[in-house]
């Protein structure tokens, strides 16, 4: 099979994307935690200017549309260099998937503001904005020069035994926390109480440690797996002790208006819980691309027809 050569400069535009998803998560977690969600009230524009005063809510909610713009900008170029560049139809598939997720949430974001923070939209909107971050974390991992030079490295599961491959808990672990970040977002705006919340959190530290745990017990020597498996399972326990001082700070203390602590505690919280979806995704995608989906070694392909590229 025939391999096309690497390209660094995309791989590094698509980790600049993938670190301004995040912040882009941090500026909404901020609007929220602020009570800044309706600073502005118009859409597109900022009080009939493109660059209203920042003070008070403004500054995080036209703030949280600036960035936005720019993470939008990124997208849009990025998908432009994967089909000028990427030779792999579902790479640029992913691309596609990343563009139409931002434009929708551009879209969702404007309704929010239009009809006065409807409760449904609002949790669409940042549930979206944590599916266009796995889309940017994806392209950031399947562009790099190590998803490439992997090709045919196939690792053996030493616990073959195991009724759940690596790759089956770590895509549940996934799922569970991308669900258990909806759930928080229904408790942010606000339809949904703690209780389905708090709940799910064991689920999610149950499959998170287990996926962390299987693949630090058997491939503990290779990188790309231990890597995403150790920041799991760190951020799993940073989550806990995040979730419980926000409880602490937000619900236990009823305060008027929001403090410095809590915000900060809060917007921590939600960021936390992006980066546990992408260290479990990470895990998710090395160990498809290392042991397959059953947990046994990829084989080594026969050579392709010279110029096909697969991977």
């Amino acid at each position: 099979m025939s391999k096309a050569p690497d390209n660094i400069g995309l791989h590094r535009y698509a980790v600049i994307t993938a670190i301004s998803t995040f912040c882009l998560i941090i500026a909404g977690a901020l609007v929220t935690s602020n009570d800044a969600g309706l600073s502005v009230p118009d859409w597109p524009l900022s009080y009939g200017k493109l660059m209203p005063p920042m003070v008070g809510g403004i500054f995080y909610e036209h703030g949280h549309r600036m960035i936005a713009g720019g993470v939008g900008l990124l997208t849009i170029g990025l998908v432009a260099w994967l089909f000028r560049s990427e030779p792999r139809r579902w790479v640029r598939h992913l691309g596609v998937a990343a563009l139409a997720a931002v434009v929708l949430q551009g879209f969702l974001g404007g309704i929010t503001v239009l009809l006065y923070l409807p409760p449904v939209i609002s949790i669409a909107h940042a549930s979206l904005a944590q599916f266009f971050f796995c889309c940017a974390v994806g392209l950031a991992i399947v562009t790099s020069p190590k998803w490439r030079q992997s090709e045919g490295q196939g690792l053996a599961e030493s616990a073959l035994s195991d009724r759940i491959p690596l790759f089956h808990l770590a895509a549940g672990a996934a799922a569970a926390v991308y669900l258990q970040l909806i759930l928080g977002a229904a408790i942010r705006h606000p339809i949904l109480g703690l209780l389905p919340h708090v709940f799910f959190a064991g689920v999610v530290a149950s499959v998170g440690l287990a996926a962390a745990f299987r693949a630090l017990k058997h491939h503990a020597d290779r990188a790309e797996l231990r890597r995403p498996a150790l920041a799991l399972g760190v951020l799993l326990f940073i989550q806990m002790i995040l979730g419980t001082a926000s409880y602490l700070a937000k619900y236990a203390r009823q305060d008027a208006q929001p403090l410095p602590f809590t915000i900060v505690i809060t917007t921590a919280h939600v960021a936390c819980g992006a980066l546990i979806l992408a260290a479990a995704l990470s895990l998710a995608l090395w160990s498809r691309r290392l042991l397959g989906a059953l947990g046994r070694p990829v084989p080594v392909l026969a050579p392709a027809a010279e110029g096909s590229v697969k991977c």
